[in-house]
């Protein structure tokens, strides 16, 4: 985002400790209980607990606030639901530019998969070409979250009418071990064999994944209500030992 918006917005960094206390304001322990264990790499004692509609409708009342700014830019955050906002926040933003340098500098500290897959700028769905720059940048990166962020955005904008057959090419080329990387892939298989199956069938046939992501694609995959009972059946006859 712009620096002389950053500046005007700091005459009111208050913001900071509004928005904290909004948060703790919406706190329910049984179901930070609850989130702690689906998310085990993040310390529970930085969660607050608060629900995802209630984050959601709190970024849309504070998107419409300039001083908001201070919020994205102040990084890292403490709390896990610091981060939750931050996400929903980014998807609030229309000028695609901004979004993306915003995004760009969030990146780096995303730490578990919940905020990397909540991720999701609506303004992408407009700008798709432009986007897929930052998507290959993010193909290439080291970072685990960053990675799987990229293949989310793949799957998510580029499954249906902007689909290219050398989409899956990139995500196939991906090459890492890091197991929520893995499970990205193999969503973005399992979805792909839903929407665009002639195209991304061959990966199997020819054991184009690791063997793991393989047999993770074919579940997710047998597991959707989207492929019939017929193609179930063919892909089950594909799994690898």
């Amino acid at each position: 985002m712009q620096q002389n918006a950053v500046s005007e917005a700091e005459s009111s960094p208050d913001i900071l400790a509004e928005i904290r206390q909004r948060l703790f304001a919406l706190q329910d322990l049984k179901y930070r209980d609850f989130q702690a264990k689906l998310i085990p790499n993040i310390d529970p004692d930085s969660m607050i607990g608060v629900r995802t509609p209630d984050l959601r409708q709190l970024a849309k009342e504070f998107a419409k606030r300039q001083e908001t700014i201070v919020f994205l830019w102040d990084l890292p955050h403490r709390y896990f639901d610091e981060n939750q906002l931050h996400a929903f926040l980014l998807g609030e933003i229309r000028d695609f530019r901004l979004c993306l340098d915003a995004l760009r500098r969030f990146l780096p500290y995303v730490d578990n998969w919940a905020t990397c897959d909540q991720m999701s700028p609506k303004v992408f769905k407009k700008h798709r070409q432009e986007l897929l720059p930052a998507v290959r940048e993010w193909l290439d990166s080291d970072r685990t979250y960053t990675l799987r962020f990229g293949i989310g955005m793949l799957m998510e904008h580029f499954l249906d009418e902007a689909f290219d057959p050398k989409y899956p090419e990139l995500v196939a080329a991906v090459r890492s071990d890091e197991y929520y990387v893995k499970m990205m892939i193999a969503w973005y298989f399992a979805t792909a064999l839903a929407k665009q199956c002639e195209a991304v069938l061959p990966y199997l046939e020819q054991h184009r994944l690791d063997p793991w992501t393989h047999n993770k694609t074919i579940q997710k995959a047998v597991e959707s209500f989207r492929i019939s009972p017929e193609r179930k059946e063919e892909l089950k006859s594909l799994r690898r030992r």
